[in-house]
């Protein structure tokens, strides 16, 4: 294992473009602090992020080509400013190539994609971890129908890049169902988190993929993801790290007042050099 292998990550990205609206959208403390501590514990910076947002889908597996990728507003009911915001980080058009590649000799199907831009799934928590938009940035889409063991196949077919400088991360959300997101949330979002803590952190590596593989049967699975298109990016960042620990980087069991919400992280933390 290299020294410098990058770990991988599942990230809940909260709601809209919150980290722009601290005064509208309080809570979100323990949140920005973990994607805060993101950078300084890796203590170097990657070459890339290649990010995969529960907030694109593709009939394929598709990889965003853009030098400078332009801004998606996929929000509504927000102050008029929100829809006019800059995260002005490169794209990785290398990156791309390298991803292409690896997904297409791994056997998947791949498509390419040179007007895609940044939704909020990657510049919101992007934003908080890199505020000076200086590292370039891609995303790779979901693949339409959410099946679970072609994430986790995309995801392993993507491990090299680990070993590359490229930072994978994986932004959705532990619970998302927005239909309810109050106090009514609190028991499925606790059972899904539960289970979830147990899967990825508690127990042994060697079934979190059987496990992952049968998300939907887990406590309050459905309740909290009614579609599953903010839980599949944790498949990518899992497979990417198959055989590597997790450990759960933020957890708190009642934002936004109810919901029980958690960030992980997969594989070690790369060796300081010196």
């Amino acid at each position: 294992m290299s020294e410098t292998r990058l770990p991988t990550y599942f990230v809940s990205h909260g709601g809209g473009p919150w980290p722009w609206l601290k005064d509208l959208m309080p809570g979100m403390d323990k949140l920005e602090a973990s994607l805060q501590a993101i950078p300084a514990e890796l203590g170097l910076t990657p070459r890339a992020v290649l990010v995969i947002s529960g907030h694109w889908e593709e009939p394929q597996f598709t990889v965003q080509t853009s030098p400078h990728p332009p801004m998606i507003y996929d929000y509504g009911g927000f102050p008029e400013f929100t829809y006019r915001l800059q995260y002005p980080a490169p794209g990785a058009p290398d990156v791309a190539a390298r991803v292409g590649q690896l997904l297409e000799d791994a056997g998947i199907t791949t498509h390419y994609d040179a007007r895609r831009g940044y939704d909020h799934g990657v510049f919101a928590p992007l934003y908080v971890l890199y505020p000076q938009a200086d590292v370039p940035i891609l995303q790779l889409s979901l693949r339409r129908g959410y099946d679970p063991a072609a994430h986790l196949a995309a995801g392993r077919a993507l491990a090299p890049l680990r070993d590359e400088g490229v930072l994978i991360v994986g932004s959705g959300f532990s619970y998302h169902n927005l239909a309810n997101f109050g106090p009514g949330a609190a028991t499925a979002s606790k059972a899904f988190g539960d289970w979830l803590n147990e899967t990825l952190v508690e127990g042994p590596v060697a079934e979190r993929t059987e496990r992952l593989m049968h998300w939907d049967t887990a406590p309050g699975a459905r309740a909290s993801h009614p579609a599953e298109d903010h839980l599949i990016p944790l498949m990518v960042a899992v497979g990417a790290a198959e055989d590597e620990p997790g450990v759960r980087t933020y957890h708190e069991p009642d934002f936004m007042g109810a919901i029980d919400s958690s960030s992980f992280r997969f594989g070690p933390l790369p060796v300081p050099r010196g």
